[in-house]
């Protein structure tokens, strides 16, 4: 048997400087202490950030032991492991690598006995935590049609991640909406804590209150991350930048990794001032910039520039390459919603025709998820294969949840929300009227909701019918609390299947829609099946963890041949060959509600800047005269950001009725001569691009293109039936639609 070749220590940490820019190869052979490296889009971070992970274990022989990475979402510290684990052939598994809301439940669940909490904590995901704000109304006598419980959970999230407790912020409410928080924030905890339950917020904030209060526990993770490395730090709020500091005062090796220039997440708690304000917290700290891109072409970073560089609030750099100067960026004009989507449409069709690109090279993007509507319309009626990041997540329906809710309730027998969710489907005869005594009973009392099903005979108000029924669900869930001690997760859910009849119901019904249920189900039960038979220690409190944490972008098969449709907030750490940013109208995008504000203003043009520097080859913008919003129809102007990008690098596709000219328009000339809400006339003929037509013959079509004036114009349509024809519109005989 052949000799498997090794590599030798000197070889590996080598090899880890080679191919790197001299910028990178400074970054990772930097010495310890506070790091900040300002990474432009497209500019290697991830190479630089796991490099620098490899150089301390093979150069520097750091313990892996000793290693803390962190980043924002899965899809992301599964492409760091995965490059890691190239990187590094021994004790790859003592890294601790994850996002900021796994790494810290990995801290609860080893200390949660400090602050109150059983190791076998469930974590709500939003549904939950609306559901139980609504439940708190309802005892407070809060109105739900006053008040949104939506509303309410937004402005709570608000207020944790901005770590301020129910006690301070009861001295600050000013209105009836803020103390009608006020009451509920406080009871809002307590619940949480009864039902050993956390939110997305609490998974960090506990943390850092963990560490606060308990000086001995922080200083055993100090010792054990010696080293601090964070991805995305521009998007961390004010907790997650308070973690990273606790941890790593003592030793100070931080090395952090952001572009102040990408930082688009302001409405959820990110604080553009922590990576601006670093080198003020860490005084010693050593600056790099990288500003090499190897994403882009020349035009599509010096169009990205022309847009960035009017932000004040930015530190300075720009990207460069050593790529070719590329396409011109294309901009396009429609006359509404509809005819914007068949532009993007054609273009899709002319890039693969020219190009012989796949659907998977194409990607979508668009300020508000309304958007996609009038876009999946054309795609579909092209035939063309298409996938939404952000549409309902596969754990989130409805049936995946009543599954999930069973094994919730057996991990977490304090979890009386999805206690309740259990209780109701399959539907088990227990009324409205009979839980709320056991929840007032509960509540008297002080014990979990299903301890008060066990001690239903202490309720007088229900029946003895009831009670039986009652004493039948407690007994069922203590079977599967002896069960999960005996069977392992993959079996224990199968069981439960069989036992409840998920399958066999969905099966009975026979619809459609209970197939497709059906099928879900299977999918879940194979989800099951692959993280006991892929994991070290599975676990079914591990496994629940997991599923809450994924994200939209997680769930998103890069592998398809298919169109991406996302929001830009989406396509962050993205890269497609081709390019379409649509919606870009002053109101849309900006949004019009940001337009005021100076930080939500600037952080609006981050954002369009994320959007261009997703393109590696080719870019298209679109913007639509009139689009129908919220049942209104609004006649637009183009977006200010368009105005900012030099004309040399835009090639311009303007509707025919508004430029007659065939050179490159300036915008002032264009605002003048456009119109309110006019449509092109041509001999008391009203057509214009975008506008529907029906021809007796070829049937429903939409107009493309005009060429020439009145009756002896050329038309080009689009039909469904049979696709795109010219015609002379003075013989055409189309029916205006």
């Amino acid at each position: 048997m052949p000799k498997r070749k090794t590599t030798s220590s000197k070889t590996r940490s080598s090899a880890i400087i080679q191919q790197l820019n001299s910028v990178q190869r400074a970054v990772i052979e930097a010495p310890d202490g506070p790091i900040l490296v300002l990474a432009g889009a497209g500019s290697g971070k991830t190479k630089v950030l796991t490099h620098r992970i490899a150089y301390l274990i093979s150069k520097r022989k750091v313990n892996p032991h000793n290693i803390l990475a962190v980043t924002f979402t899965n899809k992301a510290a599964n492409e760091m492991k995965s490059r890691l684990q190239d990187l590094i052939v021994k004790d790859f598994k003592a890294l601790w690598v994850g996002t900021f809301h796994s790494i810290c439940a990995r801290i609860l669940r080893r200390e949660s006995v400090y602050i109150g909490y059983g190791h076998n904590f469930v974590i709500y995901d939003v549904d939950d935590q609306v559901k139980v704000i609504k439940n708190l109304m309802n005892n407070l006598n809060i109105s739900q049609k006053e008040f949104s419980p939506t509303a309410i959970h937004s402005r709570i999230s608000h207020l944790k991640t901005n770590m301020l407790s129910p006690e301070e912020f009861s001295e600050q409410a000013e209105n009836r909406f803020d103390e009608a928080v006020s009451r509920i924030y406080g009871h809002y905890q307590g619940f949480l804590k009864s039902n050993n339950a956390m939110d997305f917020d609490d998974l960090i904030i506990l943390p850092v209150v963990l560490f606060r209060n308990f000086p001995q526990v922080l200083e055993r993770y100090q010792e054990r991350f010696l080293y601090i490395l964070v991805d995305e730090f521009q998007d961390t709020n004010r907790v997650q930048n308070e973690l990273i500091k606790l941890l790593g005062s003592k030793h100070r090796n931080v090395f952090v990794v952001g572009d102040d220039d990408q930082s688009i997440y302001r409405w959820r708690g990110a604080e553009l001032r922590n990576i601006l304000n670093f080198e003020h917290e860490f005084r010693e700290c050593q600056v790099f910039r990288l500003e090499q891109n190897y994403r882009s072409t020349k035009t599509i970073l010096d169009a990205a520039f022309c847009v960035v560089k009017n932000n004040r609030m930015r530190k300075p750099k720009r990207l460069w390459t050593e790529r070719e100067m590329g396409e011109k960026i294309v901009l396009m004009e429609a006359c509404d919603e509809y005819g914007e989507a068949l532009k993007i449409v054609e273009k899709i069709q002319y890039e693969i025709s020219n190009y012989k690109r796949n659907f998977k090279d194409f990607a979508i993007l668009y300020r508000t998820n309304a958007q996609s509507r009038a876009l999946e319309d054309a795609l579909r009626r092209h035939a063309i294969s298409y996938v939404i990041v952000g549409g309902i997540r596969f754990y989130e329906r409805k049936e995946v949840k009543d599954f999930l809710a069973y094994l919730k309730v057996i991990a977490n027998p304090a979890d009386s929300i999805s206690l309740l969710r259990a209780i109701s489907f399959p539907p088990r005869g227990i009324g409205e009227v009979t839980i709320h005594h056991l929840q007032q009973f509960a509540s008297e009392k002080n014990i979990p909701l299903l301890e008060a099903m066990k001690r239903v005979d202490e309720i007088s108000s229900i029946g003895s019918a009831m009670k039986e029924r009652v004493r039948q669900v407690y007994e069922w869930f203590a079977k599967y609390q002896h069960l999960k001690k005996e069977l392992g997760m993959n079996e224990l859910s199968r069981v439960l299947n069989d036992d409840v009849g998920f399958l066999r119901m969905y099966k009975e019904e026979g619809t459609i829609e209970a197939m497709n249920r059906y099928d879900n189900i299977q999918e879940l039960l194979a989800a099951i099946s692959e993280f006991a038979q892929t994991r070290t220690k599975p676990t079914l409190e591990t496994f629940l963890e997991e599923v809450s944490l994924i994200t939209d972008i997680d769930t998103w098969d890069d592998k398809a041949n298919a169109v991406t449709l996302m929001t830009l907030h989406s396509a962050k750490g993205l890269e497609f060959p081709v390019v379409f940013i649509a919606g870009l109208e002053d109101g849309l995008f900006p949004l019009s509600r940001n337009m005021d504000d100076p930080e939500a203003f600037e952080e609006e043009r981050r954002l369009f800047y994320v959007g261009i520097t997703r393109a590696k080859e080719k870019l298209y913008l679109s913007w639509a005269q009139n689009r129908r919003r919220y049942m209104d129809g609004y006649q637009n102007v183009v977006s200010q950001f368009i105005k900012e990008i030099d004309p040399e690098l835009i090639e311009y596709e303007v509707t025919p009725q508004y430029y007659g000219r065939r050179r490159r328009p300036k915008w002032e000339e264009v605002e003048q001569e456009m119109p309110a809400n006019e449509d092109y006339i041509q001999d008391e003929v009203r057509l214009y691009v975008g506008g529907h037509v029906r021809h007796p013959e070829f049937g429903r079509g939409v107009i493309l293109k005009i060429e020439g004036s009145g009756l002896d114009s050329k038309i080009t349509v689009f039909f469904d039936n049979i696709g795109q024809k010219k015609l002379l519109l003075r013989y055409a005989h189309l029916e205006i639609l």
